[in-house]
């Protein structure tokens, strides 16, 4: 997955969104969530390019998208540029397939914002409370103390940040990789910028509609997510009507690497084909 590269960009409300499209198909649109970047669905959306037009996108402020300071990197925001996005790909209905805040933004996307899908995945998302980890609250609260750590300390704990959530080894050059977005001056600000602009005051705004949700919802989780504990994923499934629940035996929070396999059989059987 060392080759992983967003080759298209579209200028969003927020600044340059980097963008990529694979394979041929029926649309399905693979949404991200934090601290992490398109790059977690690489081998997903090879698997499923084999029979469907996969599309993919940095979030703003996200990976390769462009990150700047004063810029609107909010669950808010990202909902009105996932919106946009598909405006731009000329996509009426496609399947939506979101992971981490990428859940909450597809939620929000439809239910606030009115686009259509054709159905919906979330995948360990963020979307009943509460939410946020240990970290991800003391970073809201002490960033201006975070910003300031010498940068082989910043640099460590992002690395520890992003491959915390995984059952299974993670190779450095994936670690890496994983981490790169967040390091660095600009990398450092962006990862700050998301964390303080964003609690859960932007999922309260939406689950108490998601019994409106009226299209086929699939439900996967990773059984060992120290992130997002199961039991939120038996609740988000009773609050969706005629929603499926599937569990990832020896998964945690990042499926993608843990389980890929398994995740893109359920993922190919529960998306359209034709």
């Amino acid at each position: 997955m060392s080759d992983w590269e967003l080759h298209r960009s579209f200028a969003s409300e927020q600044g340059e969104v980097r963008w990529d499209v694979l394979g041929d198909g029926p649309p399905v649109v693979l949404v991200h969530g934090t601290p992490f970047s398109s790059y977690v669905w690489a081998e997903i959306a090879r698997g499923l390019a084999a029979r469907h037009t996969v599309y993919v996108w940095d979030l703003a402020g996200y990976g390769s998208s462009e990150m700047a300071e004063g810029q609107d990197v909010s669950l808010a925001a990202q909902a009105r540029i996932l919106a946009s996005l598909l405006d731009h790909w000329q996509l009426a209905a496609p399947a939506v397939v979101g992971h981490d805040f990428g859940g909450a933004i597809a939620l929000r996307a439809h239910l606030l914002e009115g686009v259509v899908y054709d159905r919906l995945a979330l995948v360990d998302a963020v979307s009943v409370a509460p939410w946020g980890t240990g970290f991800f609250q003391l970073a809201r609260e002490h960033a201006d103390v975070l910003q300031r750590l010498p940068d082989p300390l910043h640099d460590a704990m992002v690395r520890g940040y992003v491959s915390w959530p995984v059952n299974h080894h993670l190779d450095d050059q994936v670690i890496d990789r994983l981490a790169a977005p967040w390091t660095g001056p600009v990398g450092r600000a962006a990862l700050y910028r998301q964390v303080v602009q964003n609690d859960a005051s932007m999922t309260d705004e939406v689950q108490s509609r998601y019994g409106e949700l009226d299209l086929p919802v699939l439900v996967v989780w990773g059984e060992d997510d120290a992130w997002l504990p199961l039991a939120q994923a038996h609740e988000l499934h009773g609050l969706i009507p005629g929603s499926r629940l599937v569990t990832i035996l020896d998964a945690n929070h990042l499926v993608q690497f843990d389980a890929p396999a398994r995740l893109t059989v359920e993922l190919a059987g529960f998306l359209p084909t034709g």
